[in-house]
């Protein structure tokens, strides 16, 4: 059964962490059976491909699922976020502002949207009703940094800025939380980063990864929290280590 929670528990799910490592990446002790694989032609490059991934246990092969579907990242790129703790090449590191989307692995959930929950109960995610109120706190001043908050329920807001998550464009009626820089949160080291309706085909982000609002109700459609999803992003020549950290076949 997907459940419908307040903002501050689902985001309190997402930050269990050591309390003496407060750089410390995360680290993820079931594998995924699901994997939605984003890869561009490089660094700078503002396109992406994206292809998901399955597989029945960690020890069964990955099968695609559906076709490669195009999708936008970061207006500057990308760069390495901070996710699962996998050894990986050189390459920019992310920081709060670069404009660039988060390569490496990253947990996925909850979904958000600005239909009530009981209109998408096709969406399996953990899902969060966004409200005029809610947002996301960018200020890396702030403790409650990179937190999706219920500002109605905030009795001193400590932060002076954050990002709305109910825009007129639309670009979030539906969107998926990328677990990045979240357990814990690092202050500078970027915030606020989700999978989303884009603007349009070819137009980037400010660091999220967007797609067709047909392409990301399918994906919600097919995520399962028990299949414990994950974003793996990079560009092309940097993928081989994150896909061997996972067993994930090499890109067609």
């Amino acid at each position: 059964m997907r459940h419908t929670k307040p903002f501050a528990l689902l985001m309190a799910l997402a930050t269990a962490a050591s309390a003496t490592d407060r750089g410390a990446a995360q680290t993820q002790t079931a594998p995924p059976l699901q994997a939605v694989v984003s890869l561009t032609a490089d660094w700078d490059s503002t396109d992406a491909v994206l292809q998901r991934y399955e597989r029945a246990s960690p020890s069964a092969p990955w099968r695609p699922v559906g076709a490669a579907i195009p999708a936008a990242v970061g207006r500057t790129g990308l760069a390495w976020g901070r996710g699962w703790a996998v050894e990986h090449g050189a390459g920019p590191e992310k920081h709060e502002g670069d404009g660039k989307a988060p390569a490496g692995i990253f947990a996925l959930g909850p979904a958000f949207g600005y239909a009530p929950a009981d209109s998408v109960a096709w969406i399996r995610l953990p899902y969060v009703h966004s409200q005029a109120s809610v947002k996301c706190v960018d200020d890396a001043a702030s403790l409650r940094y990179n937190r999706l908050v219920d500002q109605d329920t905030v009795a001193r807001p400590d932060w002076n800025s954050h990002e709305e998550m109910l825009l007129p464009s639309g670009v979030y009626r539906l969107g998926i939380w990328v677990s990045h820089n979240d357990s814990p949160p690092v202050p500078g080291g970027g915030s606020c980063i989700f999978m989303h309706v884009w603007q349009g085909p070819g137009v980037p982000t400010v660091g999220c990864t967007a797609m067709d609002g047909a392409d990301i109700e399918a994906l919600l459609r097919w995520l399962d929290p028990h299949a414990r999803p994950v974003l793996v992003q990079a560009p092309r020549s940097a993928y081989p280590a994150l896909a061997s950290a996972l067993g994930l076949p090499a890109p067609g």
